[in-house]
């Protein structure tokens, strides 16, 4: 019972995370759900990959609600995402079995200076230039593909990545937002498929697990989120793209760091 209450507080948290942010909530799941499945007694590479494999479940149901909310708000840029999209799939699915086979505390680590890394990025970057626009359709599916890999492998929907690259090329922020939340949907997908297939046959699953997703986590989050998601939606769309991008930061250096720590 105490940890189906530590899921739903996690999915309220989750759940304004991917309106505000525009990100998939793995960046909160998979670290509150590690000391979870420890004190379950799961050991660390098993606790670790389906911590990143059921976050990935959650980001599914999370970032339909986000984007629902979003596209009313009309926080979406429509031409990008066919392109996006179908980078991310492939990348998402195949950053499912790099994942499997890389040990606990290295994916831990890996997580927590990417995101680093991602937050010195997002809090240095000034405005963008004048006249910058869009790559061809094939860049951005190639930038998909690579974004989709590392989101797969880390647990995270990919808004952490998806959000930077677009206000790269000049969409305004909270756009950028938007259309990172409709994106994170199809990766999820791709992603918790793909963990599923390589968690078959796995030892020390817990119960109630198939593959590498263990449902009452992805239940407990995402009953929680689905109702917050719009809130923070709402909060993204009337706060100045300066400090939308400078909190997004601050909350990754907290994030990476607490990962990196262990």
């Amino acid at each position: 019972m105490f940890d189906l209450l530590i899921y739903f507080v996690a999915g309220v948290a989750v759940g304004l995370g991917s309106g505000l942010f525009g990100i998939g909530g793995g960046l909160i799941v998979v670290p509150v759900l590690l000391p979870v499945f420890a004190a379950q007694g799961l050991g660390t590479d098993v606790a670790m990959h389906v911590a990143v494999a059921s976050s990935l479940a959650t980001i599914v149901v999370t970032t339909a609600s986000s984007a629902r909310a979003h596209w009313k708000l009309g926080n979406i840029v429509g031409r990008a995402l066919p392109w996006l999209i179908s980078g991310l799939v492939v990348g998402s699915f195949a950053g499912a079995q790099i994942a499997a086979a890389v040990p606990g505390r290295a994916l831990q680590i890996i997580f927590g200076a990417f995101v680093i890394l991602l937050a010195v990025r997002m809090a240095l970057v000034g405005q963008v230039p004048p006249g910058r626009v869009m790559p061809p359709p094939p860049v951005v599916t190639g930038v998909g593909g690579v974004i989709g890999t590392i989101a797969g492998m880390v647990g995270i929907g990919g808004g952490a990545l998806i959000v930077p690259f677009l206000a790269w090329t000049g969409v305004e922020m909270r756009k950028a937002v938007g259309t990172s939340a409709a994106s994170n949907v199809c990766v999820a997908i791709a992603g918790t498929l793909g963990f599923i297939v390589a968690g078959v046959g796995e030892a020390g699953l817990p119960d109630w697990s198939t593959g590498y997703i263990y449902w009452p986590a992805v239940g407990g989050i995402t009953l929680a989120s689905v109702f917050t998601a719009p809130l923070g939606a709402k909060l993204a769309s009337r706060l100045p793209a300066q400090v939308l991008r400078r909190a997004f930061a601050a909350f990754l250096v907290v994030v990476g760091l607490k990962m990196l720590v262990g």
